[in-house]
C-alpha cells in the first residue's frame, strides 16, 4: 500500500470489498464514505429492518419484562457476533410496574352502566372496587374535583414542526442551515407530540387538588386510543388513573352536564424493584478517550420506534466499525444499550454513575432514537401514513465545528427532514434517553423524532421509516468518523454556549 501498514489478509478482504462497494454506490449516484471506511460494510435496509423485526416480535418490552430480557440478551449475541470485546451486562435496579387487571364502569345518575376501555395510568395506586363520584377538572375551581374522581383531560401539543429550531441557546437570529430540508416540506406543517403541556405531571393537577381517582380523557388523540404509557418517571402515584378514549371522555362530559356520574374502578397492578442491565460491548480504536453510541433496549409496548429501531441502529454501527480495521477507527468506540428508559432512566443514571470517571475522556456521545413514519387521521377518522418521515431533531452541542459535521453528515446522505436543535431547546437537557450526558458536560449527537404514537401499543411496525435507515446509519458514520485526531478536551474547548 505503501505506508508502511501491514495489513492481514483479513483487512485486505475487507479493503477491497469496500473499494469494490464504493465502486458499486459511486455507479448509482450515493457518495463514497470517507477514505479508510468501507462502504460495503454498512448494513442494508433489510438487515437493519430485520432486526427491528426480530425485536417487535418478542412482545411488551417494559423494563424487565420477559421481552426486554430476551432482547438484551439477542443483542449481546449480536455484539458478540460482530467481535465486540469486552462485551457485558451491567447489572442496574429498574421498578418494574406490572398491571394485571384493571376496568371502569360508568353509571349516570337513573341511567344504565357503561363499561369504558381504558388502560392504568403506570404507577398509579392499585385500588378494588372504588366506586366514586365523577367531576371534571376546571383549572380555575380545581376544588370541584375533591373527594371524587377526577376527569382531566389532556390535549397533546400540536406546533409548527420547526418551532424548536429557534429554542434554547441558538444564535439569533437562527441559522437558516439548522434546517435540513431543501424540498421545504416543513413549510406551514404542523407537528402533534406525544405530551400534552403537563409532560409526565398529568396526574399531579388532581392529586393536588384532592381528586381520590384520576380519569384521563385523551380529547385530541389521533386514532381515539386509550392505550397511552404515561407517565414513565417510576414515580408512585398516590391515587389510582386510568386513561380513556377522547370520544369516552366527551360521552362523560355530556352526562355530567345532564347530571351526576359515579364510576366504578379497579386497578390490579404491583411494583417491584428487579435487576436488569445495560449492556456494553466495546471496539479498539486510535486511541483510548471514548465515543459513546447508544440506545436504550426496553419500551412501553412491542413498540418498533420505541425503541426497536434505536436497538437496531445501534446493531448497525457496531457492524460496521467491526469490520473497520483498528487504526481507522477514531477513538474506543463503546456501544451501548441501557436499560430501565420507562423506569425513570435507570439505565441512563446508573452508567453515568459507575463511569463518572471516564465522563471527562468521551470525546462525543451519540444517542440514537426513533426512526419513524408520520401517520395523521383522514376525514373519516382513519389513521393513514402520511408520506413521510416524523421530523427528525438532531440536539447537538453548541461546537460550531460539530454542528457544521452535522449538517454536512445530513445533507449529504440526503437525511432530509432534519433540524438541528440546542440542547436545551426542550428544557434543561435532551428529552432523550441520553439526556444526562449533557447535563455531565459531555458533548452530544442525538437523533430522536417524537410521533403521538410513541408511547402507545399502535407503534407497530408500519410505523418504522425505512427508506431512512441506510441513510441514518450512513450519516452517523460520518460523524463518528469526524472526530478523528480530536480530544475529548477539544471538543469541550470547542462548545461556545
Amino acid at each position: 500500500m505503501g505506508d508502511g501498514r501491514d495489513f492481514s489478509v483479513m483487512d485486505r478482504r475487507v479493503f477491497l470489498a469496500g473499494m469494490a462497494a464504493t465502486a458499486a454506490l459511486a455507479a448509482c449516484g450515493l457518495p463514497p464514505l470517507p477514505p479508510g471506511l468501507p462502504d460495503g460494510a454498512v448494513p442494508t435496509k433489510e438487515t437493519i429492518y430485520g432486526w427491528i423485526q426480530h425485536v417487535f416480535n418478542q412482545g411488551i418490552r417494559r423494563p424487565a419484562y420477559p421481552a426486554d430480557v430476551v432482547v438484551t440478551q439477542w443483542a449481546k449475541d449480536r455484539f458478540e457476533e460482530f467481535g465486540l470485546e469486552n462485551v457485558r451486562l451491567e447489572p442496574i435496579t429498574v421498578r418494574r410496574w406490572t398491571p394485571n387487571e384493571w376496568s371502569l364502569v360508568a353509571t349516570p345518575d337513573g341511567g344504565t352502566a357503561r363499561t369504558l376501555e381504558c388502560f392504568p395510568a403506570p404507577y398509579s395506586a392499585p385500588v378494588t372496587d372504588l366506586t366514586v363520584e365523577l367531576a371534571a377538572y376546571n383549572a380555575a375551581t380545581p376544588s370541584l374535583v375533591a373527594g371524587k374522581a377526577s376527569l382531566y383531560d389532556v390535549n397533546l401539543l400540536t406546533l409548527p414542526a420547526t418551532f424548536f429550531v429557534t429554542q434554547g441557546s441558538v444564535p439569533v437570529p437562527p441559522d437558516p442551515g439548522r434546517i435540513v430540508d431543501p424540498n421545504l416540506t416543513f413549510n406551514a406543517e404542523t407537528h402533534t407530540l406525544p405530551f400534552s403541556l403537563d409532560l409526565l405531571n398529568v396526574m399531579e393537577p388532581s392529586v393536588a387538588a384532592g381528586a381520590v381517582a384520576f380519569i384521563g380523557g385523551l380529547t385530541n388523540y389521533p386514532g381515539d386510543s386509550f392505550e397511552y404509557f404515561v407517565p414513565y418517571d417510576a414515580i408512585d402515584r398516590p391515587i389510582p388513573g386510568v386513561w380513556i378514549r377522547g370520544s369516552d371522555a366527551d360521552w362523560l362530559h355530556q352526562q355530567l352536564l345532564l347530571g351526576s356520574v359515579s364510576v366504578c374502578l379497579n386497578i390490579d397492578s404491583m411494583v417491584e424493584e428487579v435487576e436488569s442491565y445495560n449492556l456494553v460491548g466495546e471496539l479498539p480504536g486510535a486511541d483510548e478517550e471514548w465515543v459513546i453510541i447508544g440506545s436504550h433496549h426496553d419500551g412501553p409496548w412491542s413498540s418498533a420506534v420505541e425503541d426497536g429501531s434505536g436497538i437496531s441502529l445501534v446493531l448497525a454501527q457496531a457492524k460496521f466499525w467491526s469490520q473497520v480495521v483498528q487504526a481507522e477507527r477514531p477513538h474506543r468506540l463503546v456501544f451501548l444499550l441501557q436499560g430501565g428508559h420507562l423506569s425513570g432512566g435507570a439505565g441512563l443514571n446508573q452508567f453515568i454513575d459507575a463511569h463518572q470517571a471516564e465522563l471527562d475522556n468521551v470525546v462525543l456521545e451519540v444517542h440514537l432514537e426513533h426512526v419513524a413514519r408520520k401517520f395523521e387521521e383522514n376525514l373519516a377518522g382513519e389513521l393513514v401514513d402520511a408520506g413521510m418521515c416524523v421530523p427528525r431533531w438532531w440536539f447537538v452541542s453548541r461546537n460550531p465545528t460539530l454542528e457544521n459535521t452535522v449538517k454536512a453528515a445530513l445533507n449529504t446522505e440526503k437525511v432530509y427532514r432534519s433540524m438541528l436543535l440546542a440542547p436545551n431547546a426542550i428544557g434543561t437537557q435532551p428529552p432523550t434517553d441520553g439526556a444526562f450526558y449533557h447535563t455531565e458536560g459531555v458533548p452530544i449527537v442525538h437523533h430522536l423524532a417524537a410521533p403521538f404514537y410513541l408511547f402507545d401499543a399502535m407503534d407497530t411496525l408500519d410505523k418504522i421509516d425505512q427508506e431512512s435507515l441506510v441513510g441514518i446509519t450512513r450519516a452517523t458514520i460520518r460523524i463518528v468518523d469526524s472526530t478523528t485526531g480530536v480530544s475529548a478536551a477539544a471538543m469541550r474547548a470547542g462548545v461556545v454556549a
